[in-house]
């Protein structure tokens, strides 16, 4: 299934714009992405610990990721970027694409979602598994998508 026909089974409302493929934050400003959407810009990080746990950290794109301080929170060892091939394994995404939206593909469910509090109560933009499109969503929709797929969510509070 792919991550449109989820979100209308779920009965998920969201805007979409398509553009050019964008690999970082500063490409989606250039192309003026974020004052095309109502929303919260996001990043995203795919991590994993020495344990081989994964990790998908989702947090206001203008904050930035002290991945000490989230293990630290979250009583973790010491979290690092996931390779490339784990993050095609196990999320079907490719290096740019990263979004909570991938763990439709997880049906492992290796991947723990580590959201940031600040984001709750807002739109968020958000890759719908393709960094050739972004979508805005209600974070109470993106909450609904990640019980539905029973994967695990954490909070943090990142200064």
């Amino acid at each position: 299934m792919n991550i449109f026909e989820l979100l209308n089974e779920l009965g998920i409302k969201f805007e979409l714009l398509e553009h050019e493929a964008v690999y970082t934050v500063e490409e989606s400003r250039r192309l003026k992405i974020f004052e095309k959407l109502n929303g919260q810009a996001c990043k995203n990080l795919f991590l994993r610990n020495k344990r081989g746990e994964f990790f998908l950290l989702t947090l206001p794109a203008d904050k930035r990721a002290d991945l000490k301080l989230v293990a630290k929170l979250l009583n973790l060892p010491r979290l690092s970027f996931a390779s490339e091939e784990e993050l095609e394994k196990i999320l079907g995404l490719h290096t740019g694409a990263v979004t909570p939206l991938g763990i439709i593909n997880d049906t492992n469910k290796k991947v723990r979602l580590i959201i940031d509090a600040e984001l709750q109560g807002k739109n968020l933009l958000l890759h719908p598994n393709t960094n050739t499109a972004t979508i805005s969503l209600a974070f109470e929709d993106l909450i609904k998508m990640i019980l539905h797929t029973k994967h695990e969510y954490l909070f943090v509070t990142l200064t």
